[in-house]
């Protein structure tokens, strides 16, 4: 059974409170729920339950925060961040092309997993974004999948994992939070705590770990 969102940001947070406290102090407060509705109302769907709970329990991080709560680098988005994220992304999906080749782009990217012309897809709502401009996204499709968490970088397009921990945004947040708590590594990363006691991600060599994508 997958852990509920709010129980992972629980774990998460007890975690943060005792080993790395200035990661602890700089996650944001709730959402105002009017900045969520703001957020629906630009990209003209409800947001999956998942992300709006997770807005709800804390409205990404605050700014003056210099450390990564997320393996690869990755700061969660506040409710306007998405807004902007969503606002700068959006422009380079060329929807043309996407309708021209249709069915074709999905199999690709089922097959292959990455695809260059789903990059800025108006449904695929960016949560968390790195310092070198990659987004990890939430798909918004009503597809097969609908729920799952992918990573959208310039280069490469968007990057669909075929690992379960990418599944859904529940189980992603319930990893992160065993990944501190056993020191298990996540995505070629292991938590670590630097000298001003804020969370940062140590990559580690796994020759036998699954392909997850890279920073």
């Amino acid at each position: 059974m997958t852990t509920s969102i709010n129980e992972s940001w629980a774990r998460i947070e007890n975690w943060l409170a005792e080993h790395a406290p200035a990661t602890y102090a700089a996650l944001a407060p709730p959402a105002d729920p009017a900045d969520i509705a703001a957020v629906e109302r630009l990209v003209g769907r409800p947001l999956l339950k998942p992300l709006v709970l997770s807005l709800l329990r804390h409205d990404g991080v605050l700014d003056r925060h210099r450390g990564s709560l997320l393996p690869g680098y990755y700061r969660p988005l506040s409710a306007r961040g998405i807004a902007a994220a969503w606002h700068f992304l959006t422009p380079y999906y060329d929807t043309r092309e996407a309708e021209e080749r249709g069915e074709e782009v999905d199999h690709h990217f089922m097959e292959i997993g990455s695809s260059r012309i789903l990059y800025g897809h108006p449904q695929l709502i960016p949560v968390a974004r790195d310092l070198g401009g990659a987004h990890i996204v939430l798909d918004h499709r009503p597809e097969i999948d609908r729920g799952r968490v992918h990573e959208a970088e310039p280069v490469e397009g968007v990057m669909r994992v075929p690992h379960e921990k990418w599944g859904s945004l529940p189980l992603l947040m319930e990893a992160i939070a065993t990944c501190m708590e056993t020191s298990q590594p996540l995505n070629g990363h292991i938590p670590a705590v630097d000298e001003e006691q804020r969370l940062h991600w140590e990559s580690v060599r796994l020759r036998d770990a699954p392909s997850l994508p890279r920073p």
